[in-house]
């Protein structure tokens, strides 16, 4: 490990320090070559200190500060093109294209975005944040611009195309498919592999095991002799040649005869050393005028230059913020959160039902189902980025009479929507999916934001959608889907802390389609009942507090299920003539709100009477999620404002009839 590198030299008083006289990579080209380490620690020591104070991506950024800066050394990408996968690495980029100035509000509203955003500046090409896309989009570019130009293989554009994806991410089956379509271009394509041994905890599966063996078999010499054997028999052998001279010289990088993405078509080079500026430089320029596509090894330490960080990578990929004080690094806590909550239920299914199986998709401490690999390590697996691989065998494991449980962040659970359609609801198979980061995420912004599970997995034929309140509810849902064998059932929950003080309702027994009282009304008809869906609940007992002080009478309750919705609830309500606004953290389309119109209508009920509150249909930025919830009107006062809306229609619609 690497010890704490010492802050950037104090500037004297005409001297500026190198990143803030960087308006952008035009300047970095300026830049004698020896003093790019020294702009490298600016940039790794600037992260580190706004990490702590706002959190944010701080170990896989600190491991690509060498490499973004030979990248933007060799290449123009003002006019070049980079495609970054996932997009967790993107803060020296970031910084290097001007944008030092929102850095102090990183992951907050009017600063910079935690991930790639177009809206902030043209070196941003795609707003990304799920991992295995960056290669597709680069080869659509690339063919893009050819065609553009007129053909010629990209040579009459003068553009290059360069995608930077991390080893975890290229297990990913869009990011094979990106490799295997890229391999058939005829004109310049680097593909950057950055390969830190890492996805957020520890890759999984034959593929990381490979690049492990690549790592210490591949010794220089040997590479060296397999490289010179197979140098003729490669597109551009000529130019290679020349490329495996230069490197060998230097002993940074080598061609790689034998890696199996050369069965891609793609030219290998490598490993070579992520940190080695003079080396990356070197080779980038040599490769980036080879005429074929070219894959680039290149491998680096994540959390590189922290020791706090290389020594845990897995809890400084995305930390709150936290206080160094000497050799000693903490992490404040901020409450039991849904996570942990649902770990410890976990772990309480799977100690009484030695049938239930837990999965994830690399997300393991994300969604704590590393507590439960240690724990039941026979019964549980880690897929790796591979969410349609996960829902798949999740499916596989249910056919076999076994009890799955996928856990999985709500973003990445609509990546396995045909997985879900075809091999599990098609198959009537008991699949269970427990989404994590369900409605806003705070700082991740609209790439993170779990706006669409319930639109998209209601239409399944046979499936139950629940959300849970708080930790009581939370187990009550897992029970209830530990016995459901008609199909798949779905719930979820947020990223955030569950409340000190339970619901009474909290502790009743989930039953299919039914919801609880969370608060009686005063009188047997109330003026307004609020169905709330998961957490707005209790932003809803706080509107429904507000109501009753301008002498509404209303009735709180937690609505469980939107599918099946409660619609003995709905036609009870409805035809004493009570009001009811539906509350959720969710897209209104397709949503809770939707589904009880929906079985309202169905069920020939005056949906007049009828209003929801939802997120807004608007791409969401990086913000507190409090914050985003205020915004979005699913707190209190939004709820009680929508609460008044509906109640004046009701009068309208009294008057109406009285008429």
């Amino acid at each position: 490990m690497s010890q704490t590198p010492p802050p950037p030299r104090t500037p004297d008083a005409d001297d500026t320090p190198l990143l803030a006289s960087l308006r952008g990579p035009h300047d970095l080209k300026k830049l004698p070559a020896d003093r790019l380490s020294e702009l490298a620690a600016e940039i790794r020591h600037l992260i580190c200190e706004q990490v702590s104070q706002t959190g944010g991506h701080l170990a896989p950024n600190l491991g690509v500060v060498e490499l973004t800066i030979a990248l933007h050394y060799v290449f123009d990408f003002a006019h070049d093109r980079l495609l970054f996968d996932v997009g967790h690495q993107c803060y020296p980029h970031k910084l290097l294209t001007g944008r030092l100035n929102l850095f102090s509000k990183l992951r907050q509203r009017g600063g910079m975005a935690g991930f790639p955003e177009p809206a902030e500046s043209d070196f941003d090409l795609f707003a990304v944040g799920h991992a295995g896309t960056a290669i597709s989009t680069a080869v659509g570019m690339a063919r893009g611009d050819d065609l553009a130009a007129g053909g010629d293989g990209g040579k009459k554009s003068g553009r290059h195309a360069v995608s930077l994806i991390g080893d975890a991410s290229i297990v990913n089956g869009l990011a094979l498919e990106g490799l295997n379509n890229a391999g058939t271009l005829r004109r310049q394509f680097l593909t950057v592999l950055n390969d830190n041994g890492m996805s957020i905890s520890e890759p999984q599966g034959a593929m990381a095991s490979y690049f492990d063996r690549v790592r210490v078999s591949h010794t220089f010499h040997e590479m060296k002799r397999r490289g010179k054997q197979a140098l003729d028999k490669l597109p551009g052998g000529g130019l290679l040649e020349e490329v495996y001279h230069r490197a060998s010289d230097a002993l940074k990088a080598v061609i790689s005869h034998g890696h199996m993405f050369e069965e891609f078509g793609h030219v290998c080079v490598g490993p070579v050393d992520g940190h080695d500026l003079p080396g990356l430089i070197a080779i980038l320029q040599e490769v980036r005028e080879i005429d074929t596509p070219v894959l680039l090894h290149v491998k680096t330490v994540k959390g590189k230059g922290y020791e706090f960080a290389e020594g845990d990578a897995t809890t400084f990929h995305s930390p709150a913020p936290f206080v160094r004080e000497g050799c000693r690094v903490e992490i404040p806590k901020k409450g039991r959160s849904f996570t942990a909550a649902f770990a410890d239920a976990m772990g309480e299914v799977m100690a009484r039902d030695q049938d239930v199986y837990a999965i994830t998709a690399a997300m393991g401490p994300g969604t704590g189902v590393d507590k439960l690999i240690a724990a039941h390590p026979e019964r549980t697996c880690d897929t790796g980025i591979c969410e349609s691989h996960a829902m798949a065998m999740a499916a596989g494991l249910a056919k076999t009479g076994l009890k799955p449980f996928f856990a999985v962040y709500s973003t990445f659970s609509q990546r396995a929507l045909d997985q879900a359609f075809q091999e599990a609801a098609l198959q009537n198979l008991p699949v269970r999916v427990c989404m994590d980061r369900a409605g806003y995420v705070g700082g991740d912004g609209a790439v993170h934001h779990g706006f669409m599970d319930v639109s998209i997995f209601r239409t399944l034929p046979g499936a139950v959608l629940l959300a849970c309140v708080d930790e009581p509810t939370l187990k009550g849902a897992l029970e209830f889907m530990r016995t459901y064998d008609a199909g798949p059932s779905f719930v979820r929950y947020p990223r955030d802390a569950v409340a000190a003080e339970p619901f009474a309702c909290s502790g009743q027994p989930f039953e299919i389609g039914r919801a609880a009282l969370a608060v009686a009304p005063k009188t047997d008809v109330p003026d307004l009942a609020i169905l709330a869906y998961g957490t707005t609940l209790y932003d809803a007992r706080d509107g429904m507090a507000v109501l009753r002080e301008h002498g509404h009478d209303v009735a709180l309750y937690d609505a469980r299920f939107a599918k099946p919705v409660d619609t003995a609830l709905l036609k009870y309500l409805l035809d004493a003539g009570t009001a009811v606004l539906t509350v959720e953290d969710h897209f209104a389309a397709g949503g809770f709100g939707s589904a009880v119109l929906e079985a309202a209508s169905d069920a020939g009920l005056d949906t007049r009477l009828i209003a929801r509150r939802a997120m807004p249909e608007a791409w969401v930025g990086p913000a507190g999620r409090g914050t985003q919830l205020r915004d979005a009107g699913l707190d209190a006062g939004g709820i009680a404002a929508a609460g008044r809306e509906l109640l004046a229609r009701r009068e309208t619609l009294r008057e109406t009839v009285q008429r």
